[in-house]
This record gives structure tokens, sequence and C-alpha cells, in this order.
């Protein structure tokens, strides 16, 4: 009988692919238990079928009033917590130096618990992981986890390469989990406008906050309600194109090469693993890497990137992965 493993990415849905090659060679060698979002029931058939998944949303994962104990599910954390306790967890592993996971693999009593120590909560822990390099993409602090479990993880050049024809279509995603990462949409019109002269099929999906936007700029755009759906939409597209947002993961894990606009993320933290995967960087700022807020009335570390200077780079990436653009 393989040893149980509880697992925590209790974020979003880019984290959750990144931790993707973990899952999977965790699963060969481990009864996998992964507790995350509820998103994660959607994406176990198609990157991990192995993985039980016990979906969780953690309160302190909310952008507002986060901390406000009294609007907390305690009756749901107390059955979570009689839950993960009865599995009886031989290991317990989080890839984040977070303080609240490393409670709560101490609370689900995994007899073994690793993890990454931050503000001395190396106290619930059992064995306390080294970090990477600070600029080390978030792939390497699951790699330094699986090392520490004995599991292999692929090179990030092996991790999702295309295993099918890509279709000669190319997929736009303007929205993102959070304002500051949406390059304005009057651009992404332009890069559209610029493809289907170029005779490149385009298909445009967005936020449902940006729906009333597009339409009234003559487009019809699709906007998947949940991962099954962008799976959908995934498949028939050869390229992704857009924002520094979940979908460009799950694009790559789909075996899309996929162009990335950044503002006041690090694309050295968070570029889709997709080997062909292609960034361009915001400006500057003396704040950067942000993670929720902007401390200025506009995030121009996004909004300052210009069409002229992403153009040129969309034009090659197309032409590189589908034959096209002539």
């Amino acid at each position: 009988m393989k040893p149980r493993l509880l697992v925590l990415e209790l974020w979003g849905l880019g984290d959750l692919v990144i931790a993707t090659p973990f899952l999977r060679a965790a699963a060969e060698k481990f009864a996998v238990t992964l507790l995350a979002k509820p998103f994660a029931t959607e994406l176990r058939p198609r990157l991990w079928p192995a993985v039980e998944v016990v979906p969780f949303t953690a309160p302190w994962t909310a952008f507002h009033s986060k901390y406000e104990l009294w609007r907390w599910p305690w009756p749901e954390l107390f059955e979570l917590r009689r839950r993960l306790a009865a599995a009886d967890f031989d290991v317990g592993v989080s890839a984040r130096w977070d303080p609240r996971d490393h409670l709560t693999l101490k609370l689900s009593g995994a007899r073994q618990r690793l993890g990454f120590s931050r503000l001395k909560s190396r106290r619930y822990l059992t064995q306390e992981l080294t970090r990477p390099n600070p600029l080390a993409h978030r792939h390497e602090y699951w790699r330094v986890a699986g090392t520490a479990l004995g599991l292999e993880l692929p090179l990030r050049s092996e991790i999702f390469a295309a295993a099918r024809p890509l279709p000669p279509a190319v997929f736009i995603h303007t929205g993102a989990r959070l304002p500051l990462r949406v390059w304005p949409l009057e651009n992404f019109q332009a890069l559209v406008t610029r493809l289907r002269q170029k005779n490149v099929a385009v298909q445009i999906a967005c936020d449902a906050d940006q729906i009333a936007w597009w339409r009234a700029h003559g487009e019809n755009p699709a906007c998947p309600r949940n991962v099954t759906e962008l799976l959908a939409h995934l498949d028939r597209a050869g390229v992704f194109i857009g924002n520094d947002s979940g979908p460009g993961h799950l694009a790559a894990a789909c075996g899309l090469p996929t162009f990335t606009l950044f503002g006041p993320q690090l694309p050295e933290w968070f570029m889709p693993l997709h080997p062909a995967a292609e960034t361009v960087e915001g400006r500057a700022c003396p704040y950067k890497p942000c993670s929720d807020y902007c401390r200025f009335a506009e995030p121009f570390c996004l909004r300052d990137v210009l069409l002229a200077e992403v153009w040129p780079r969309v034009e090659l990436f197309v032409g590189r992965h589908l034959g096209l653009m002539a």
C-alpha cells in the first residue's frame, strides 16, 4: 500500500497548474490527496487523474476582509480538520512559505510535514526545506519539495510540450484575476485586428466584467464560466495570448505555446511552463513585484507597454508556431 500524502495548494488556477509536475510524480509513489480550491475537481481528470481532491476555499485567500474571523466558515473548518485527521496521512507538504499552510499541515495530523519556513512556522513542520534562489520560478519550490520526498520531476523544457497537432487558431484571453494585471482592452482589440488582417483565425475570450466592452466594439467574445468550458476553448486553439493569469498556465498545460503580458509580477516567477512560452515584461517600478494592489492611481507597469513593441513579437510568435503570417 502506498503511503498517504497530503498536498496543499490553496491559491489560484495558475498556482495549481504549476504544481502539476509534482502531483504527477507524487502519484506514482504516494496515494495523494490535494487540498485546493473547488476548480481542482475540474482539473483532476485532465491533469492528475490519480489524485484525490478535497475542495476547500481557504478564507485567508480572499482579497478583502480576509482576517475578519467572525466571517470565517468555522463549522466547515472544524469538519475539514476532522476529515483530514481521519485520513491518517503519513506525509504533508506545502511549497509555499506560508505559516497558514504549515498550521494546516500540523492540524491535519500528518506525521511528517515538509515546507518552507517563515515567521517561525518551522514549529509546525518536521522538515524545513531550503528555499531556492529568490528569482527562481514557482516550479522550483515544488522541485525542492519533490527531491525531499525522493521524486524526480521533469525539466521545465519537458513538462508541457505539445502532444498533438496545433489548430491554426489564436486564442486571446483578455481577463485576469486582478485589474492591475490586465493590458488595456484597446490594445488587445488592435492585436485582433492586425491578426485578422493577416488572415489568422482569432477566438477572443474574456472575464464577465469585460463582455459589455467587447460587444460594444463589435465582438462576441467567449466567457468561460468554469475550467471545463475554458478547456474546451483551449482544445480548439494553437497558441495562447493573454495576461499574467490562470488561463495562460492552463493553456500551457494543454500544450499551447503561450505569449504572456506581465505587469506587476515577475516572469521569472510565473512564466507558464510550456517550453515555447514567451513574455513581455512590464515597466520598472520601485514596488515591483506586487501581488494584489497597486500604490499608484494606474498600474503603469502594464498600461505603458505599447502596442508598437508588442505587435512585432506577436507576429513572429504566431508565425513560428502556426506557420502563418507569411
